[in-house]
């Protein structure tokens, strides 16, 4: 359902007491549904938006799968249109981005726990299976982050070739291979191992090595490395 027209905020200083606690406090001062009010404010001036807040966790469950979720998911709940979706969608851009970002000036390998939080909040919450790979120089830094491929609820097609051809372009050591389960068991299916072991051995003989293969999943994460299936 498109934006609507609104009847005034009754409760005009609710909005300026919620942006002070927040100023005051940060973030984590907030519950889940008053940081998205805040986000409303601006898309829904006038309107009290708590209630569309409430509706949009109560769909998708929580902040990050709100900002995460399909434009056209979104639209299914009341007063949620293009001008809302826009405002999510910024902060979902500029999350990604910061973290991307305070990756690159670190060693990938050295921050593990940085590059998982990074893929979570880039794949977690897709409907559909992404493949990235994130591209590491000699000492393990970060070259970069491409989308290999998209697909369906269970499948994305993958060329092995492609991706190594894209790692000797760049000249790059080695890679981090990531992809999502959005059933959200991040178990590896045998495909993904049949798959990961030809990356490797079209990897391996042109000096690229391939670090590990994480799946992503609401419910948690996999390391092919951890799991010793390399």
């Amino acid at each position: 359902m498109n934006d609507v027209p609104a009847p005034a905020n009754l409760n005009a200083g609710h909005r300026e007491r919620l942006r002070e606690r927040f100023l005051q406090g940060g973030p984590d001062a907030l519950p889940d549904y008053e940081l998205l009010e805040l986000l409303l404010f601006r898309a829904i001036p006038r309107r009290d938006v708590k209630s569309i807040a409430k509706m949009l966790l109560q769909k998708f469950g929580s902040f990050a799968e709100v900002i995460a979720a399909a434009p056209a998911r979104l639209k299914e709940v009341d007063y949620v249109g293009d001008t809302v979706i826009a405002e999510l969608k910024i902060v979902e851009a500029a999350a990604l981005r910061l973290s991307r970002e305070s990756m690159k000036k670190k060693l990938t390998l050295g921050s593990f726990a940085q590059v998982l939080d990074y893929c979570r909040s880039a794949m977690a919450y897709l409907e559909t299976e992404e493949f990235r790979v994130l591209f590491l120089d000699k000492k393990n830094g970060l070259l970069a982050d491409e989308v290999q491929g998209r697909g369906t609820v269970d499948h994305t097609p993958v060329y092995p070739r492609e991706i190594v051809r894209r790692a000797l372009e760049l000249n790059a050591s080695a890679v981090i291979l990531v992809h999502n389960h959005p059933s959200g068991d991040p178990t590896p299916s045998q495909a993904d191992i049949m798959m990961t072991e030809t990356i490797v051995s079209v990897a391996k003989p042109l000096g690229v090595n391939v670090h590990d293969h994480l799946i992503i999943g609401r419910n948690g994460h996999a390391s092919f490395r951890a799991l010793k299936l390399f």
